[in-house]
């Protein structure tokens, strides 16, 4: 019944894009988070959350499109969020735990960043249950939502969208049961990037990859998403990256996709004592399939100066018109955002009673 409800929601989002001439500005941006301290060097995968610039968090699990002067939202795939499949957040505070720019440290320590994300977790987070952990080492908690930048360096692969889309995807998400089915080999966040990125990109992002035997990754998704980009430039992907903000941690580390973990660490060795077949297929197919390199002087972007990220194209076309693809002008100019203009970062604060 969930899968047919979802197929009549598709047919519906086909038809709405054909009857559709001209349809309107938007972006959005697949986020590929370096993994962190010791549960990082573990699992050297990372995160993978997606970025949307007309899509903003009525709740934390709700949806709706964003007002004039609000800055999207990033909804990503968590375990250990009271049962809940995903979560949206605004970008700022997803980013830094604040709401204004002006109050992100140039660097922090423990207490502070402690301090800033327990900070936005009072004033907004409690609708997602007050007795709600913050988290640990073996399961996640609602820090993972807020100060991501403080733990990690997160890359940004930006592409434009179709505003039809967005709205087809806000309808799909608010109308879907949100409760968690989550797996690491099988059900990650990064499966949930690969399921949203096919509704813009239909047949691009199916299925895992023999390269991390057959188990989906954040290095794997951006790498997909960076060949669909070479054969359809017209989603104008840009490459950036938002680095981590220095004190609190050491530096995360970089991405690395399941076979690539094996055969460029100490891993390998038992499986070259145990089965060096297994070994030799899995080094041979990181080198033919799986790797995967980010380029070189990559744009940083700064907590008072995310516009090469957030900024609209222009109007785009009909993507039915382009094989459902939806095409796109260049970056938008950072000078459509009036300097001074009022920002709203997104959720409204906690008032006594919770969902």
């Amino acid at each position: 019944m969930r899968r047919l409800r979802k197929t009549a929601f598709f047919l519906v989002f086909l038809t709405f894009l054909i009857a559709s001439p001209t349809l309107g500005r938007a972006q959005a941006a697949l986020l590929m988070e370096e993994p962190y301290g010791f549960f990082g060097s573990i699992n050297p995968t990372g995160h993978n959350a997606l970025y949307f610039a007309r899509i903003c968090a009525e709740t934390p699990v709700k949806l709706r499109r964003c007002r004039p002067g609000e800055q999207g939202a990033v909804v990503s795939r968590y375990q250990g969020i009271n049962g809940y499949d995903w979560v949206a957040m605004p970008l700022l505070p997803y980013l830094y735990s604040v709401e204004d720019a002006s109050q992100v440290p140039e660097r922090v320590n423990h207490r502070e960043v402690s301090q800033l994300r327990n900070r936005y977790h009072e004033a907004h987070l409690l609708s997602l249950g007050e007795d709600l952990r913050p988290g640990g080492f073996t399961y996640g908690g609602w820090t993972e939502l807020v100060g991501l930048s403080y733990d990690r360096r997160i890359y940004v692969f930006r592409f434009e969208t179709a505003e039809a889309q967005d709205d087809a995807l806000i309808a799909l998400l608010n109308d879907s049961p949100n409760r968690s089915d989550f797996h690491l080999l099988t059900n990650n966040c990064s499966d949930f990037a690969r399921i949203l990125l096919d509704y813009y990109f239909p047949g691009a992002f199916r299925g895992g990859a023999l390269s991390d035997v057959g188990v989906t990754t954040p290095k794997q998704i951006a790498g997909k998403l960076e060949k669909y980009a070479r054969k359809h430039p017209e989603i104008h992907l840009t490459v950036l990256v938002i680095p981590q903000i220095p004190g609190y941690r050491r530096h995360s580390r970089s991405n690395k996709g399941v076979a690539e973990s094996l055969t460029t660490t100490g891993y390998a060795l038992p499986i070259v004592v145990l089965n060096p077949y297994l070994a030799g297929g899995l080094f041979a197919n990181f080198f033919v399939r799986g790797h995967h390199l980010l380029p070189k002087d990559t744009q940083r972007l700064s907590p008072s100066n995310l516009f090469a990220l957030t900024a609209p194209g222009r109007a785009v076309e009909n993507p039915v018109s382009a094989g459902l693809r939806a095409s796109s002008a260049t970056v938008g100019d950072a000078a459509q955002y009036k300097a001074g203009a009022p920002v709203n970062f997104g959720l409204a604060e906690n008032k006594g009673s919770h969902e």
